[in-house]
């Protein structure tokens, strides 16, 4: 595993066009990308499903464990770690600053979408292959 740089924290913390995409059940087959919104906290990228965890690509991401993303010109291969606990406030507090003007901010900050918090983690160029 690796850890992203300050710099692609930087964009993406900056962006609303965060994309993720599983793979399918082949384990080699990019789902199709979902927008989905996404937050940086203590240098760790998090996203929630609107849907919780009866959403398609966390149900695909928690079962594969891995995929890609696309946000602010970068694309990485990542894998998905579920994520529960204290950590869960600090995200909140971090949704609620990038989307205070949003309709959607209470259900991404509600106990169904909080209940599906996926952490996002860079794979080194040299174990991108699954």
């Amino acid at each position: 595993m690796s850890a992203w740089t300050e710099n692609e924290l930087k964009s993406i913390a900056s962006t609303d066009d965060l994309h993720i995409s599983p793979f399918r059940e082949d384990g080699r087959t990019y789902g199709t990308p979902t927008w989905i919104w996404s937050v940086v906290v203590d240098s760790e990228l998090y996203v929630r499903p609107y849907n919780g965890t009866l959403s398609r690509w966390y149900e695909a991401a928690v079962s594969q464990k891995a995929g890609r993303i696309t946000a602010a010109g970068i694309s990485k291969n990542v894998s998905f770690e579920p994520v529960h606990g204290a950590v869960n406030d600090a995200i909140d507090a971090a949704y609620k600053s990038k989307y205070k003007s949003s309709p959607y901010l209470q259900p991404m900050i509600g106990p169904r979408a909080r209940s599906a918090t996926v952490r996002i983690v860079p794979i080194n160029a040299n174990t991108q292959d699954r």
